[in-house]
């Protein structure tokens, strides 16, 4: 078979081309239909020359299985391998219709946050179920992020390319030998420093700076390091910090710019230590579906082995500064805290005035405490509680703890007062203590209303 590679050319039997999709330098992917399953399908297959390159050959095996491995929705489907009359491997994978999230961005310019943190947390499930068998990436990049939409028309990224894929378990030391030193392995503008150095030495957290790198190439548009030689670009990597996203980003959140830059820690060991702990950093900033999707990822490395997530580094309210929907959310989670504090104080309140109730009902009166109180002097009751005036420490304290009503006696609750005037009242009797406790005036919702000053 010739390099030409044209449409109605019939592979294997059973499948004829379509069109071709993309060549590079060792391989051709096309569209086809599988003629006996009349089904559109990818096929990808080394080209002749290639098959003189042990290494390629070993790349191309080696991503048809890490592939088929990972049945993570966010991974294309390889459904067959085989072999053609010329010799070259092939396989069969799944057709997707759309585009990879390099043109998309180049279509679209810098997405809105929610966007790109869903398109970010779906690749993530696919690469936690990579990192949960052992496999490493180490070639993520927005070409290799594959948009394509589900049946309902929801966006669903599919993560491609395992064919320099590195395996991180016990027996893998054969297929580590086959990595010579001096062979470059990636991309340069998403390679992480110690890939630079070592192609040989780096771990799941490789994936993790390229993570970081795409994020901020899909909120911006550029990418953090640029240069025009690649001397340049390296050393830039491996020794300058990367372009302040703010920069080029004003409308971020910082706590969101923060999670980008610990990505992109030179030190592997200042990163996140797994794609779980970056998901859950990042779900604050997404939509609803964000959190649900932080967890499975949390639970399939969990299943593996890996310590479980820890709590997110930022709070959901820190989202506001991105996107109308992020701010609704944060929002609303703060309203759901500010109720329950809410809630929380006037039980106490009312533990307060019902021990005082029972203490001036049990006591025996005396004669002092029988006086009938003079008109001129009103029976105590109990003010109504208002929040206290602010001062420069409340001030920087969160919303949702300057909303609750302090219990303390300095806060408007006069206990002995209380006391007091429960007491004058029981010796009025049933009539006198009715009247008394109408003029108890409850604390209503609406005055200690946290969310009032948000509105």
């Amino acid at each position: 078979m010739s390099n030409e590679v044209h449409e109605g050319q019939i592979l294997a039997g059973k499948f004829r081309i379509e069109r071709v999709l993309g060549q590079g330098g060792m391989g051709v992917v096309v569209a086809a239909i599988h003629l006996q399953l009349d089904e559109r399908v990818a096929l990808k297959f080394l080209l002749p020359e290639a098959l003189g390159n042990p290494e390629a050959v070993e790349r191309f095996a080696r991503e048809a299985r890490a592939a088929v491995k990972i049945k993570s929705e966010h991974v294309a489907r390889v459904s067959d391998v085989g072999v053609l009359e010329n010799g070259s491997p092939y396989m069969v994978m799944e057709y997707l219709h759309g585009e990879d999230l390099a043109a998309w961005v180049r279509r679209r310019g810098a997405l809105p946050v929610p966007e790109a943190v869903e398109f970010l947390l779906q690749a993530c499930e696919a690469i936690a179920e990579a990192h949960a068998l052992g496999i490493v990436h180490r070639d993520l990049k927005p070409a290799n992020l594959f948009v394509t939409f589900r049946a309902d028309g929801s966006a669903c990224i599919k993560v491609l390319d395992f064919g320099i894929s590195k395996l991180n378990v016990p027996g893998a030391a054969a297929e580590l030998g086959m990595t010579r030193t001096n062979t470059v392995m990636g991309s340069p503008l998403y390679m992480s420093p110690e890939q630079m150095s070592s192609t040989r030495d780096v771990d799941r957290r490789t994936d993790i700076w390229a993570l970081g790198v795409i994020l901020y190439e899909s909120l911006t548009g550029r990418v953090p390091f640029e240069a025009e030689t690649m001397p340049q670009l390296c050393g830039m990597i491996l020794q300058d910090p990367p372009r302040p996203i703010r920069e080029l980003r004003p409308d971020l959140p910082d706590a969101l710019s923060q999670v980008i830059l610990r990505c992109l820690e030179k030190n592997r060991d200042h990163r996140f230590s797994n794609v779980a702990e970056f998901a859950h950093a990042l779900a604050p900033f997404g939509l609803a579906a964000a959190q649900r999707s932080a967890e499975r990822i949390g639970r399939v490395l969990s299943a593996a082995g890996f310590p479980s997530a820890p709590a997110p580094i930022v709070a959901a309210g820190s989202a506001r500064a991105g996107s109308g929907t992020s701010t609704n959310f944060g929002l609303a989670a703060e309203a759901k805290q500010s109720r329950a504090t809410l809630v929380i104080a006037l039980g106490l309140l009312g533990l307060v005035l019902g021990g005082a109730l029972l203490f001036a009902t049990r006591r025996k009166p005396t004669p002092e405490s029988a006086r009938e109180p003079p008109a001129s002097e009103p029976v105590p009751a109990v003010a109504v509680i208002a929040p206290p005036a602010p001062t420069p420490e409340s001030k920087s304290m969160p919303t949702a703890e300057r909303s609750a009503p302090a219990l303390a006696p300095s806060a408007g609750v006069n206990v002995k007062a209380v006391v007091t005037g429960v007491r004058a009242a029981a010796l009025k009797g049933k009539a006198g203590a009715t009247k008394s406790k109408a003029a108890v005036p409850t604390p209503a919702a609406a005055e200690i209303d946290p969310l009032e000053g948000r509105r």
